[in-house]
């Protein structure tokens, strides 16, 4: 049985294309399947649709959550509750097409693979500024994580059952699902297609959450951020020894006095913003152990059509 995890947030317009769509390519596979939407907090008529396709298909299941916890959580919870051979995630908005389930499953079933994740070859109709930090987002991550994301890499993507319990596996509450897909290993064919744009509706992605997603994707997945603020310590250390080094030698040999009063100032006040620069992103690992140790659940089921997991 193929199980697809459908996170939801506002996504009233964009659903019943989708639902369409989505339908119509799984019947041709002649495969048993199960659909699982998760309402995370939507504030429009997003659990109305899933409740109203659930009444007349038996393929539908709906989780809805107690608020809006973040598509990671929403994916997590999809996750704890798939009862599939085969496992998917995808968005609703149709920028995950439907159309390359066939080749996705045709290549998952052959058994060379464990995974087949889609990615974007095409960046066209997003802002270039955008697009440009994206790209510069998989070079940096790519650089300092233990595991390596494709560029253009999507939560796009069907996998084997063993796959998706080791994803289950991983408890950890500050999630970077693409981070834990290629952490948890297995064997992954990279499916490359152009971009879609959204069928419906607007894009839940403002430039500053995608760039906090991206910080917090990058602080998740490696210490690299720890590593450069101690090594940056250590080099500015060096150069202000050296330097003092250079005044004492001046002032004994040559008897110039010390003077530069305003650049003196300058150079504290930088030495400080980079203090706190870097006492900031500590801070954030802080922050997020905290959030750890507080063992607090990912999600809260508030209301679904299944026995499913209410909180983990």
């Amino acid at each position: 049985m193929i199980t697809l995890i459908i996170p939801c947030y506002n996504e009233q317009d964009a659903l019943p294309i989708f639902y369409q769509e989505v339908t119509g390519v799984l019947s041709g596979l002649h495969e048993e399947y199960e659909l699982i939407f998760v309402n995370d907090g939507s504030t429009d008529r997003t659990l109305q649709l899933l409740k109203e396709f659930a009444e007349s298909d038996a393929h539908v299941f709906y989780l809805s959550l107690s608020r809006n916890f973040g598509k990671e959580a929403a994916m997590y919870a999809g996750f704890c509750n798939a009862h599939g051979d085969y496992v998917g995630i995808m968005d609703a908005d149709m920028q995950d097409p439907p159309a390359l389930l066939p080749d996705m499953f045709r290549l998952l079933k052959s058994g060379e693979y464990d995974c087949v994740a889609a990615r974007r070859v095409s960046r066209s109709g997003e802002p270039l500024v955008r697009s440009w930090f994206a790209r510069k987002f998989y070079q940096i991550i790519n650089r300092f994580s233990e595991v390596e994301i494709a560029d253009g890499a999507r939560d796009f993507r069907l996998m084997r059952r063993e796959m998706a319990d080791a994803v289950v596996s991983i408890k950890e509450y500050n999630r970077f699902s693409k981070g834990i897909f290629g952490w948890v290993g297995f064997r992954t064919c990279w499916y490359p297609y152009e971009n879609v744009e959204r069928a419906a509706g607007e894009t839940k992605w403002s430039f500053w959450k995608l760039f906090r997603y991206a910080l917090d994707g990058l602080i998740n997945s490696s210490h690299a951020l720890l590593s450069f603020a101690s090594w940056c310590g250590t080099a500015m250390a060096v150069i202000a020894f050296f330097m003092l080094l250079f005044v004492i030698v001046r002032r004994l040999c040559f008897g110039d006095p010390v003077a530069g009063w305003a650049s003196l100032v300058c150079i504290i006040i930088f030495i400080g913003g980079v203090q706190l620069f870097y006492m900031g992103i500590m801070g954030q690992y802080i922050a997020k152990t905290y959030m750890e140790t507080k063992r607090r659940p990912h999600y809260i089921v508030a209301e679904s059509n299944i026995d499913a997991k209410k909180f983990d």
